[in-house]
């Protein structure tokens, strides 16, 4: 298969699922940013995996000059250097307690005029930032915790906020706040309150790693039936799949069964009532019910045995999904990568 067209189908699998998050539960997330943001995340990809940023450039189709100039765009605000316009936007706004477009356009006056507009949109339709008035005369704050908790967005309410944030520290081992709050797209005044309840709860600590004072989690938890924290579960499993894939892509594409990286996909067809239903969608709460026995298990014989060598970090992943199907069967089917 042309390397090409599987790209092409994992893209607009993605954006299934971009979509498919931004209209859940009716909301109407803003999405002004995701371009940028997906050329941006590439190129630093591709750059951290040793591309010349000439090949970068080449292979966006675009010269180099204009590929650093983009880059330089969507990295910083040109005003306030070594930020992201989004985050000196906001930080702004926090720190004037109510200001004007036209403050906003003079303060970031370096700054492209229609990129700021962008960014004033993104907040105001996220809940950050309330705005009252319109064009010229439109002012800004930042939202209230009331106000920002009503949103129909849903994604600055406590819990959900502090699950999302306890993912990454978990993902990163150890990692600084200014770091962690470019990683969970917050601004440090954002991201204090959240570490904060974090390390109070138990479930991250402060220690003194080489880089100076750094946060750490010595595991991560989010529970069956509970309401909050559904969008780190989504990013956590989204990121398993993607992980295993480029770590099977980066030793071998083949499948073989002494595998101790890889995936297997199966495709069943049942119906009601069909002998082996019970037996194949129980799988789920199966594979549950095993992992958290023998994650327990592992966790107790961890603490009882402490290891300071190196250690194998394992990412399990299993899911599930099923569907009614009206029109004919399409066949038993297994797929390994």
């Amino acid at each position: 298969m042309n390397v090409r067209l599987l790209i092409d189908a994992i893209v607009r699998q993605t954006m299934v699922l971009i979509a498919q998050l931004a209209t859940s539960g009716g909301l109407r997330a803003p999405l002004a940013h995701v371009a940028g943001q997906a050329f941006l995340e590439l190129a630093r990809e591709l750059e951290a995996q040793g591309v010349p940023k000439k090949v970068s450039a080449d292979m966006f189709g675009m010269a180099l000059r204009t590929y650093q100039r983009r880059m330089q765009r969507l990295s910083q605000s040109r005003t306030d250097r070594g930020r992201s316009l989004w985050e000196a936007v906001l930080e702004f706004i926090e720190s004037g307690g109510v200001v004007s477009r036209e403050e906003v356009l003079r303060r970031f006056r370096y700054d492209d005029e229609a990129s700021l507009k962008g960014v004033l949109r993104d907040l105001v339709e996220s809940g950050l930032v309330f705005s009252s008035g319109s064009g010229r005369n439109a002012v800004y704050r930042v939202a209230t915790r009331e106000e920002a908790r009503r949103h129909p967005g849903g994604a600055n309410d406590g819990p959900s906020l502090e699950a999302f944030v306890w993912l990454h520290v978990y993902r990163q081992r150890a990692i600084g706040e200014d770091a962690l709050a470019a990683e969970c797209g917050l601004s440090r005044a954002q991201l204090a309150p959240v570490v904060e309840a974090l390390v109070a709860q138990g479930r991250i600590e402060r220690v003194h790693g080489p880089r100076g004072e750094e946060l750490r989690t010595r595991g991560l938890v989010l529970g069956l039936e509970n309401p909050a924290g559904w969008e780190a579960a989504v990013l956590d499993q989204f990121s398993a799949v993607v992980q295993t894939i480029t770590r099977k892509l980066a030793l071998d594409q083949r499948a073989s069964l002494n595998d101790e990286i890889g995936g297997s996909t199966y495709h069943f067809e049942l119906w009601r009532g069909h002998p082996l239903e019970g037996e194949v969608l129980g799988e789920l709460r199966r594979f549950r019910e095993r992992m958290t026995g023998l994650r327990e298990r592992a966790d107790e014989h961890n603490l009882a045995h402490p290891h300071d060598g190196p250690k194998l970090r394992v990412t399990a992943y299993y899911g599930q999904s099923v569907m009614e199907d009206d029109d004919g069967a399409v066949g038993n089917r297994d797929d390994d990568e």
